[in-house]
């Protein structure tokens, strides 16, 4: 009987620990693509939003869509700490910025040349892309 006792002790601590256990085994936020690059069309959203007097964003479509990443991101065993963090640590964005970057570097867009990344937001709206979905034309 003691011994049944203790291992249902064992396996309900086994079961208590095994998000823990998960979670300590994935790689860094930063290098799941999914998430990491989606975050990226994010920002890149934000920052057009930011940049485009004839860019708006749709903030409730874009909450949402938050929202649903850290479902994906709970899902594949991170904890809310690990995302908060992952999200806003200074490292990370800076990191992302320089990606974003040379992700729009390679569609052809300069961010300094304004009226280009102005040009290139709007017809991201009209593809109707993942940064097109989060924005709206004024």
């Amino acid at each position: 009987m003691r011994r049944s006792a203790a291992a249902a002790a064992c396996t309900l601590v086994l079961a208590l620990m095994a998000p823990f256990a998960q979670a300590q085994g994935n790689p860094p936020l930063r290098e799941v693509d999914k998430i990491d690059n989606s975050l990226m069309m994010v920002a890149i959203a934000d920052d057009l939003r930011k940049s485009c007097d004839n860019i708006d964003a749709r903030m409730i479509r874009a909450l949402a869509y938050l929202q649903q990443l850290k479902g994906e991101a709970r899902d594949l065993g991170y904890s809310s700490d690990e995302i908060d963090a992952y999200v806003s640590s200074d490292d990370e964005k800076d990191r992302m910025e320089r990606k974003a970057n040379a992700w729009l570097e390679g569609q052809g867009v300069q961010r300094s040349d304004k009226s280009a990344y102005c040009t290139f937001g709007q017809q991201e709206i009209a593809k109707g892309s993942q940064i097109g979905v989060l924005l709206r034309a004024r």
